[in-house]
């Protein structure tokens, strides 16, 4: 079957996957949208409510389907699984959310699917994995939305503590998108301009204390977010509808999703979340950013935590 590349699925009805159709609904990117989730008539509801902003949005279609309606889909977003809690980590959620990934992988594959399957359900990078091998799709094929979103949290917060906007901040956070996740503040800039050379010019000082509090900012704000309304969902889908774009409109851009590493950095046997270039027949090409040294060790104590991670995974 060919592929419809205007056309993609969204695997969960949550408020992840209804953010991400909305935030699709808005972009224009394609003229046809199908939910599915567990819950047929969640699914069904959605979709209406959507509908019924399209003549103030993109003309396309959005209803709710099942698994037959993917074979042509060019982007199947995977949200389905159990939302983190308060109090627990991304990698609190393994076992509940493998079982899951595994129905749907086996549900995915029994299709004539040659699109790309795009992960956001956590942990990202464990289940981005466990997709790869499960469904036995090439590499480029399976990628995970990785740290767009805590790249976005750490540039906007550095835009603000530098008094510039946010899209002027070049700055990846790279990793588990999860507590161990690392700045790196080596390769920050403003258009071009180092941090220090700019800090500099301006007169001003970004401070190591201030750094690692800007970092631990990053890293924890889902806990907050998630303490005071029970779940993230906007920032990400602002996230995976930049990545979508770059699928659709074959942009190549640079953006750090989660992908299987074959011994850049070192490493293999795991996904990461690395800059990576990506584009209408999904990920490209891999970037091996320059790292300092405590940077390279930080990206070396998160990956032996996947790995772990992964291990623990019986179907693999």
């Amino acid at each position: 079957m060919n592929i419809n590349h205007r056309k993609a699925a969204i695997i969960g009805c949550g408020a992840v996957g209804a953010s991400i159709a909305f935030r699709f609904l808005q972009q224009g990117l394609f003229t046809e949208l199908v939910l599915l989730d567990a819950n047929q008539a969640k699914a069904e509801g959605e979709a209406m409510d959507l509908s019924d902003g399209l003549p103030y949005g993109a003309a396309m279609e959005i209803r709710a389907g099942g698994y037959d309606d993917i074979a042509d889909c060019a982007l199947v977003v995977l949200t389905a699984g159990a939302n983190q809690k308060p109090g627990e980590t991304r990698l609190d959620l393994i076992g509940r959310n493998t079982a899951i990934l595994q129905s749907i992988i086996a549900e995915i594959t029994a299709r004539d699917f040659k699109g790309i399957l795009l992960v956001v359900a956590n942990p990202v990078d464990v289940l981005t994995y466990a997709a790869w091998r499960l469904s036995g799709y090439p590499r480029n094929r399976v990628i995970g939305s990785g740290t767009v979103l805590d790249t976005g949290r750490f540039k906007q917060l550095l835009g603000e503590t530098l008094g510039v906007d946010s899209r002027n901040v070049h700055a990846f956070i790279i990793g588990e998108h999860g507590d161990s996740e690392l700045a790196v503040w080596s390769g920050a800039s403003v258009s071009g301009m180092d941090l220090e050379h700019f800090c500099r010019s301006r007169g001003e000082e970004l401070h190591p204390e201030q750094m690692d509090r800007l970092y631990k900012q990053v890293r924890d704000s889902a806990y907050a977010i998630i303490q005071r309304k029970g779940v993230t969902c906007y920032g990400i889908a602002m996230g995976v509808g930049r990545i979508a774009q770059s699928i659709v409109k074959d942009e190549h851009a640079v953006l750090p999703i989660s992908v299987c590493l074959e011994g850049q950095y070192g490493l293999e046997g795991l996904c990461l979340s690395i800059p990576a270039i990506l584009g209408r027949n999904g990920l490209e090409d891999i970037l091996e950013i320059p790292l300092g040294e405590e940077e390279r060790q930080a990206l070396e104590r998160s990956a032996q935590q996947m790995k772990q991670a992964i291990a623990s995974l019986k179907l693999l």
